[in-house]
């Protein structure tokens, strides 16, 4: 089947899963809950594609796992952390911007958004499940294989040392410089850089170069618009300590604390 028409195919069953979120989220009055269900969005295509492929090759059983490894472990990881937490400052922003009548507009502007961008990001999954040829896994799939494990161990890492810290009330105030976040401000952002250039480079050798979009985008994403700059906008005036963080330590690509 053409790609561009079993990601038209995708379509209706991922706006269903952000409709349902939409519904739970405006039940909670939390639109930040939406980062719960991002990760279902992006399984939901990818099982679309698998159960679309004819005869689904091993690479599409190992992709298809690999997903469900990688949106499981983050949609629970954000449901522990943010069910019972008030809404992100990110959306009580947008939340302000509009008002009135945001539980409705954030239909389309948060959850439909989100939804659309997911199926962008899952251009990738789409290439390597859907490709019919090589039938046998090649040494690029191992290798993007290893990198998606990679990324998926790095942020659970960082999760785990970050709510470890968070969860000792004499932190309060503090920032945490110490296990993997002595190396990069933002180890869970990179480990999910690599999840999605692992899964470009399987992609790749399914021969679907054209994805190149997908781990692009989510690098844009992470680096430009709500990771990194996003989170880092306003934490100086709320962490004092951050401005002495940020002078001895990467943003984002891991690498040896600076000395001063």
């Amino acid at each position: 089947m053409n790609a561009l028409l079993q990601v038209i195919g995708a379509l209706p069953w991922v706006l269903l899963v952000a409709l349902i979120a939409w519904a739970i989220s405006s039940w909670r009055r939390n639109a930040g809950l939406v980062d719960i269900f991002w990760s279902l969005f992006v399984v939901t295509a990818a099982t679309w594609y698998y159960l679309g492929s004819d005869e689904p090759t091993p690479r599409a059983q190992l992709v298809l796992a690999l997903a469900f490894l990688w949106a499981l472990r983050l949609a629970a990881h954000l449901t522990q952390r943010n069910w019972n937490a008030p809404e992100d400052h990110r959306y009580q922003a947008i939340r302000a911007r509009n008002e009135p009548g945001f539980q409705w507009k954030s239909l389309y502007l948060v959850f439909g958004l989100q939804a659309v961008l997911a199926l962008v990001v899952a251009t990738s999954l789409q290439a390597a499940i859907a490709a019919p040829q090589p039938w046998n896994l090649q040494l690029l799939d191992y290798v993007g294989a290893a990198l998606v494990l990679c990324g998926v161990l790095i942020e659970s890492i960082a999760d785990a040392q970050l709510a470890a810290f968070r969860s000792n009330s004499t932190n309060s105030g503090r920032v945490l410089d110490g296990g993997l976040w002595r190396y990069t401000r933002h180890p869970n952002y990179f480990g999910e850089f690599c999840v999605w250039w692992g899964f470009f480079v399987v992609a790749l050798a399914a021969g679907g170069w054209w994805s190149l979009v997908s781990p692009l985008l989510m690098s844009v994403l992470l680096l430009r618009v709500s990771g990194v700059t996003l989170l880092e906008k306003d934490i100086g005036a709320r962490r004092p300590d951050y401005a002495r963080y940020i002078a001895r330590t990467n943003a984002f690509f891991p690498g040896l604390p600076k000395t001063q």
